[in-house]
């Protein structure tokens, strides 16, 4: 089992106990502050009057005198518990008053006098610890709290006697103490009350206060979940605008402000790309004609029954070849203009596998210097598409690993169904010398040529650039996706096609 370290565990209790929203801080933080202030309110009254208490105490001693102590000298008897005899002279004394005797380190008398119907003294048990504590009494008429084990705490005052004994005075601190319990008791429940009350109100005012900035979050969130990356957007409505003083309104304004920024930006871009579109669909569409004129006439002459040049017919036959590569790429960009438009594609049930079957076979027959292997599930896969489409994008796929492996190399291609994603799995591997690092990030992208490496031994040209982009705009109208994984010695591009809707 994993544990965590002493900065890891601080870093999880934090992120558990510490508020995450900003309204949640503030109410936290005004909690905190008002909770702090009244403890120091509590606090300074609590010290406050018990000191004020144990002062009246003091004076009370002072008044009392030594008359009570004093009275216990020269031998006087102190009745027990059971008797009521009044050895000690208890006028004007209260109920629990002590008095004692020291002399020299010895403590010779100590007696409290009784309460309730007894009006006599009652004699005090004192333990080491009691002596040592009245022994250690300073004799300088201030006075000093401490506790006796039957007694409990008691504030005493030491004064020196005639007879050079010590006279020792004392009075309970039960009564301070029940006061001061009972103000700490008072405080804790009207703070705490005014601290739930102030909790309450305060996280109704934050809520209140930050209304403005929660629209302009959720204003953010919308705009955050729209598709910017191409195509048309239309930019939710703006977050509404407060006080432009605070600095939630100035917060605001300038998100609107940036969202007529993004807006335009985005609007400039649409219409830059729609014309691009419109250009290039036009433009292929016009030169289809003249393309397949020029082939047509270069395919005429090299008919002619008369004799004909050397020269001249390799001439011709590359300019019928090159406008047959050319009318190839009109047809990509024809091809590519019209996804970009999202024309609907068809929606047929197409059988993969015997979609990848033909389309083997025909990159075996085009290129019989390399090694080709098929993986295939021993069920059909059948996805809804358009068959023409998907077979052009595999195509593809093929003729880009042979024109980018030297001959000899192996391409496999491999069809299976994930069936915990629903998706059928169409991959083609090879082992050449890999896609470049650079390269790799755009290698979908139109006009994204492969390096020297890749086509080097190849035999072939490195083509226009357009074969991987038209694999991946036919995956994304099928609603799937092209990945690719290379490195040296190993290429594989993996389509993902949804299934189970035929």
């Amino acid at each position: 089992m994993r544990t965590l370290t002493g900065h890891a565990a601080r870093q999880w209790l934090r992120r558990l106990t510490w508020p995450h929203t900003l309204r949640a801080r503030l109410t936290a933080g005004l909690v905190v502050l008002l909770a702090v202030s009244c403890a120091a309110v509590g606090v300074a009254a609590v010290v406050e009057l018990n000191g004020f208490l144990t002062g009246r105490l003091d004076q009370q001693l002072r008044e009392s005198g030594v008359r009570f102590p004093a009275s216990l000298e020269h031998g006087a008897r102190l009745p027990s518990d059971h008797d009521g005899d009044e050895d000690g002279d208890t006028r004007r004394q209260i109920a629990g008053t002590f008095g004692a005797r020291l002399v020299g380190e010895t403590v010779a008398n100590a007696a409290v006098v009784a309460s309730g119907r007894s009006t006599g003294t009652l004699t005090v048990p004192l333990g080491a610890h009691d002596r040592r504590m009245l022994t250690g009494l300073a004799a300088d008429g201030e006075g000093h709290t401490i506790e006796l084990s039957s007694l409990g705490d008691y504030r005493m005052m030491a004064t020196q006697g005639r007879d050079g004994d010590i006279l020792i005075t004392g009075l309970p601190m039960e009564p301070v103490e029940a006061t001061v319990h009972r103000l700490e008791l008072v405080a804790a429940v009207v703070f705490g009350v005014a601290l739930a009350v102030a909790g309450v109100a305060g996280a109704l005012w934050v809520r209140w206060s930050l209304r403005p900035l929660s629209r302009v979050a959720a204003t953010a969130t919308r705009v955050s979940e729209l598709p910017l990356s191409s195509g048309e957007v239309e930019i939710p409505p703006r977050a509404p605008e407060s006080d432009p003083r605070s600095e939630v309104g100035r917060v605001a304004g300038a998100f609107n402000a940036m969202l007529g920024h993004v807006e335009d930006a985005l609007t400039k871009r649409h219409a830059s790309e729609e014309r691009l579109r419109c250009f290039a669909a036009d433009a292929s569409h016009e030169l289809r004609t003249p393309v397949a004129s020029i082939r047509g006439h270069a395919e005429l002459a090299l008919l002619h029954p008369g004799p004909v040049p050397r020269k001249v017919v390799r001439a011709l036959e590359r300019v019928e070849a090159e406008a047959a590569r050319m009318g190839e790429m009109v047809d990509d960009l024809l091809l590519l203009a019209r996804l970009d438009a999202g024309r609907p594609l068809e929606s047929l049930p197409v059988d993969l596998t015997r979609l990848v079957l033909d389309a083997v076979t025909d990159a075996q027959a085009a290129g019989p210097g390399h090694h080709w292997l098929l993986e295939l599930s021993e069920e059909p896969v059948t996805v809804r598409g358009d068959a023409h489409r998907l077979h052009q994008a595999l195509a593809n796929l093929l003729a880009n690993a042979r024109l980018h492996t030297p001959v000899g190399s192996t391409v496999t291609t491999s069809l299976e169904t994930d069936h915990s994603h629903r998706t059928a799995m169409l991959t083609v591997h090879d082992d050449g010398p890999g896609v470049a690092a650079d390269v790799q990030p755009k290698v979908f992208e139109r006009f994204t040529r492969a390096d020297r490496r890749r086509s080097e031994g190849t035999g072939g040209g490195t083509g226009a650039g357009l074969g991987l982009s038209i694999v991946a705009a036919v995956a994304e109208a099928h609603c799937g996706s092209v990945t690719l994984d290379s490195g040296p010695g190993s290429t594989t591009f993996t389509v993902r096609l949804p299934v189970g809707n035929e």
